[in-house]
């Protein structure tokens, strides 16, 4: 028997790339090999930023690239755009480049193609190869537990054929999950035309044998019982791997950390895709001031593309604060100076927080982040909602009180500490995310 050789296929955005890295990290420990394919437009960005990818060639992973179809010039945060024109090109590209890779090494062809969301069609593709298949979820167990669902909620009137909820209510996905608002529900905030995409995607996956989520029967032991292919193989935590990182990393933070009092630090970041509104930026600005402790903040540098618009009021002091455009996400969580972190609870933003013990304020945008929050608030008690007022806006005294709150109450700090205790027992040796992870690669064999 050779040795298991994967094709993996991310959607080319920062919060499924890094998942994707790290789990072919974990495959290539194994002793694996793993074909990692970029978007052309992606690889020379990551090349650019962090130089890395070149150098990860020894550890038994390569890189290979494939047009997403659009121009250098376009756009690629409108995402509807973007999966469509990948959708449209992509596909064609796909058995051509396996054929490529096989002949190069004929002893180790690929054995399994794994692919993450909105790329569902490679793993239908691996079918008509006659190649195995597996999806790897980036987000939480609890939401592709909803997407799953989603013929159920239709037949339940719970939401409409279009996913809209059809009245306030709440529900309860299956058993052993938590109880939540139907607005809550991970495709809230999107555009209706993405709806239809997702029911043809979840069709797509099916073409998966397994769903691997990059979570623990721990954190969320309802939504990982909920098939048999889902298959828990979190916290993906292998590297400190910037290696994939689409802007440079900002390490002064790191110094800035050294020189502050232990547990004085407030983490502010927002992720690689949410934007804050001008008036809620200004919010956030103030409401840092007011807490009269130094306070980290990551500013997403704008660009024409990215339609942000970062102006600071002029009230603004930031005196006791450091801003940095992005940076090392992990080390700076692991820091003994974070006191607590101001997240938009995206899924890998959610796990790094809970596994460095960190108590969090939620402020979700869009997707799978209110499920998240639900989750931090609600189930694991490891944080507090930040509530908007009558305008929808967060606004900076409810920012100061609650940062105050957080700091204040023992409880949730211990119960942090709690969880990222059980979360480490899962990925040693013996834990569940370790046998698991061999259970699939004995497959893939």
């Amino acid at each position: 028997m050779g040795i298991p050789h994967f094709l993996v296929i991310p959607y080319p955005v920062q919060g499924h790339v890094n998942p994707l890295m790290q789990f072919s990290e974990a495959l290539t420990k194994h002793g694996c090999k793993v074909t990692f394919v970029n978007t052309e437009f992606n690889h020379k960005r990551a090349n650019s930023s962090v130089g890395g990818l070149d150098n990860l060639k020894e550890e038994g992973m390569r890189f290979v690239t494939l047009p997403d179809g659009l121009d250098p010039e376009d756009d690629r945060s409108d995402h509807h755009k973007l999966f469509v024109s990948i959708k449209t090109n992509m596909p064609a590209f796909l058995p051509k480049l396996v054929q490529d890779i096989n002949a190069l090494d004929v002893h180790n062809n690929i054995t399994c193609i794994v692919a993450t969301m909105h790329m569902g069609w490679a793993l239908q593709a691996a079918h008509k190869l006659g190649i195995k298949a597996a999806f790897l979820w980036t987000a939480s167990a609890a939401s592709l537990a909803a997407f799953y669902f989603i013929p159920r909620l239709i037949e339940d009137g719970i939401i409409d054929s279009q996913g809209e909820q059809t009245k306030q209510q709440e529900i309860q996905l299956s058993p052993n999950m938590p109880v939540m608002d139907a607005e809550d529900l991970p495709w809230g905030g999107f555009a209706k035309k993405f709806f239809p995409h997702i029911v043809k995607e979840m069709k797509n996956l099916e073409f998966g044998e397994w769903w691997l989520c990059n979570s623990t029967s721990d954190l969320e032991p309802g939504a990982v019982s909920v098939s048999p292919k889902f298959l828990p193989i979190g916290p993906l935590m292998e590297s400190d791997s910037n290696k994939s990182s689409f802007w440079e990393e900002d390490t002064t933070c790191l110094t800035w950390l050294d020189q502050q009092p232990p547990e004085s630090v407030v983490y502010v970041s927002f992720g690689s895709i949410a934007i804050l509104e001008p008036n809620q930026f200004k919010e956030v600005a103030l409401g840092l001031d007011l807490l009269k402790r130094p306070f980290l903040w990551v500013v997403r540098p704008s660009s024409d593309n990215d339609k942000v618009n970062n102006a600071y009021p002029d009230e603004f002091h930031g005196s006791k604060g450091k801003i940095v455009n992005w940076a090392p996400q992990k080390k700076i969580l692991n820091h003994p100076a974070i006191a607590c972190f101001i997240s938009h609870c995206g899924w890998n933003s959610t796990l790094e927080g809970v596994c460095s013990g960190t108590p969090f304020l939620c402020l979700p945008f869009f997707s799978d982040q209110f499920v998240n929050r639900l989750y931090i608030c609600d189930v694991w008690k490891v944080g507090l909602k930040l509530d908007k007022d009558e305008n929808g806006l967060i606004l900076k005294e409810e920012i100061r009180k609650k940062v105050e709150q957080v700091l204040e109450n023992g409880d949730i700090k211990a119960r942090s500490l709690k969880l990222q205790e059980l979360l480490v027992d899962n990925s040693v040796v013996d834990g569940e995310s370790s046998k698991n992870l061999e259970k699939f690669i004995n497959w893939a064999k």
